[in-house]
C-alpha cells in the first residue's frame, strides 16, 4: 500500500512539474510581449525624429551613442526576432498542453473543479445544456 501511495505522489509530482513548465513558458511569452510593446513604442517615436539626431541605446549594460538611422533598423529587427520567439514559445505551450492532457488521461487525473461539474452534467442529461444552466421543472 505504501508503494501505491508513493506512486500516486510521484504521479502528482509529475503533473505539477508539467504545470510548472507550462507556467514558465507563459511567463516568458508575457515578458517578451511586453518588450515587444516597448520596442513598438520606441520605434513609433523614432520614426517622427530626424534620422541624423543623436540617441542613446543600452547595449549589454553600456549606454552607447548612435544616430536614429543606426538604431531604428536594429530595433525593428529585434522586434521581428522577438515575434518569432513568441511564435515558437506559443507552439511549445500548445505542445505542453497536449502533453499535460495526455498525462492526465494516462494517469486518470481529475481536477477538483472539474469533478464537481461532471456529475451535474451526467445527472441532468441534456436538460441543462438546452436550458443554458437554468433549472427548469418538467411538470408545472
Amino acid at each position: 500500500m505504501a508503494s501505491k501511495k508513493q506512486s500516486q505522489e510521484q504521479v502528482i509530482a509529475g503533473f505539477q512539474e508539467l504545470r510548472q513548465q507550462q507556467r514558465q513558458i507563459v511567463g516568458k511569452v508575457s515578458d517578451i510581449e511586453m518588450d515587444m510593446k516597448e520596442h513598438e513604442l520606441v520605434i513609433e517615436t523614432l520614426k517622427e525624429v530626424d534620422e541624423n539626431r543623436r540617441c542613446f541605446r543600452l547595449v549589454g549594460g553600456v549606454l552607447v551613442e548612435r544616430t536614429v538611422k543606426d538604431v531604428l533598423p536594429a530595433l525593428v529587427n529585434n522586434k521581428e526576432q522577438m515575434g518569432k520567439v513568441v511564435e515558437n514559445l506559443n507552439k511549445s505551450l500548445e505542445q505542453k498542453g497536449l502533453e499535460i492532457n495526455k498525462y492526465r488521461e494516462t494517469h486518470n487525473l481529475k481536477i477538483k473543479g472539474e469533478e464537481s461539474k461532471e456529475p451535474e452534467k451526467q445527472g441532468h442529461g441534456q436538460d441543462t445544456s438546452k436550458a443554458g444552466g437554468v433549472l427548469v421543472a418538467k411538470n408545472s
